[in-house]
């Protein structure tokens, strides 16, 4: 079975479940975070890396330039049993070591609060955003809910907020709605097929990718998105978007679009209008999809949206 980006720790999520795991094993292990920078930095403040005992981690803030030198100072927390922050790169007392950016970052290093981990890790997958109050030599806070907050320090504790991982529902039938499935997948999003086609089901299903089957434009099927979730719907044929798009239009999705021409968009906008679909709903409709005009096969279809969707994503999280 593969692991997804989240499941090697290259997520929140997946940094919290390491140490999670870890710590439910008998292992003891340390949240690192950059907490401060100087110049550019690969990572922005707030990143996290989880560092075992034993050696091995999660996560990294550069190109494997300090990584080493990050497992040595975590190693050596643990055997002092008390936090620490400690510069990197430029200004820092590792005079051999540097970052490629020619910045400096300050990381603290916090034995695992094993329990406050769990927590964390159990509301992001939850599909609960968090916001974590850090601090040297001070328990871990936990504040649910979504503020407007930068990364950075306040009243003595540093502040990270974090959303729960994208989620992407993919409707159509064809090669697109698969192709994206494993790109975003790749990516560490979550993923949920829907499709009227069998063979988009049977190949979902070999894939183990959650799937519903759409077996009537009548009754479609409910769709549970969030604020953290997009909505693609990739059909040849347009008749199943508009009970799909009006449903969606109801939710918190932060992205909807679909995939066709500009005037598959027109269409599909009419059809909306029709229905009853204010206007300033409609809007919320991208299309054509994707920041590649015109792609001519499912791949490049695929990663065109992804990175769209990618990038509101982003943005929505900064």
């Amino acid at each position: 079975m593969r692991q997804t980006p989240a499941e090697l720790g290259a997520t929140p999520l997946g940094i919290f479940d390491f140490l999670a795991r870890a710590a439910a094993s008998g292992k003891r292990g340390v949240l690192v975070t950059m907490t401060d920078r100087e110049g550019s930095s690969l990572r922005a403040l707030g990143s996290h890396m989880a560092v075992l005992a034993d050696g091995r981690y999660a996560g990294s803030f550069s190109a494997a330039c300090i990584e080493a030198a990050i497992v040595s100072e975590a190693r050596e927390t643990l055997a002092a049993g008390c936090d620490r922050i400690v510069r990197f790169g430029k200004g820092s007392p590792y005079i051999d070591i540097r970052l490629p950016c020619g910045g400096g970052i300050d990381l603290l290093f916090q034995p695992s609060p094993a329990q406050e981990i769990a927590r964390a890790a159990e509301r992001l997958r939850g599909r609960s955003p968090i916001e974590l109050a850090l601090a040297p030599n001070r328990p871990m806070r936990i504040e649910h809910g979504w503020s407007n907050r930068a990364a950075g320090w306040q009243g003595g504790e540093f502040l990270v907020r974090h959303a729960p991982p994208l989620r992407l529902v993919i409707a159509g039938e064809g090669g697109e709605p698969l192709a994206l499935a494993r790109l975003a997948e790749a990516y560490g999003a979550e993923i949920e097929l829907l499709s009227p086609d069998g063979k988009t089901a049977a190949t979902a299903s070999n894939e183990g990718y959650p799937f519903q089957r759409l077996r009537g434009l009548a009754a479609p099927p409910a769709l549970a998105l969030d604020a953290w979730t997009a909505l693609a719907l990739l059909f040849h044929e347009h008749e199943w978007e508009t009970a799909l798009l009006a449903e969606a239009l109801e939710t918190e999705a932060f992205w909807i679009g679909a995939m066709g021409s500009e005037r598959a968009h027109e269409a599909r906008l009419q059809a909306l209008a029709d229905r009853g679909v204010p206007a300033e709903r409609r809007a919320r409709v991208h299309g054509p999809i994707g920041l590649i005009p015109a792609a001519r096969d499912p791949a490049t279809l695929a990663l065109s949206a992804l990175a769209e969707i990618a990038g509101d994503y982003q943005r929505l999280i900064r």
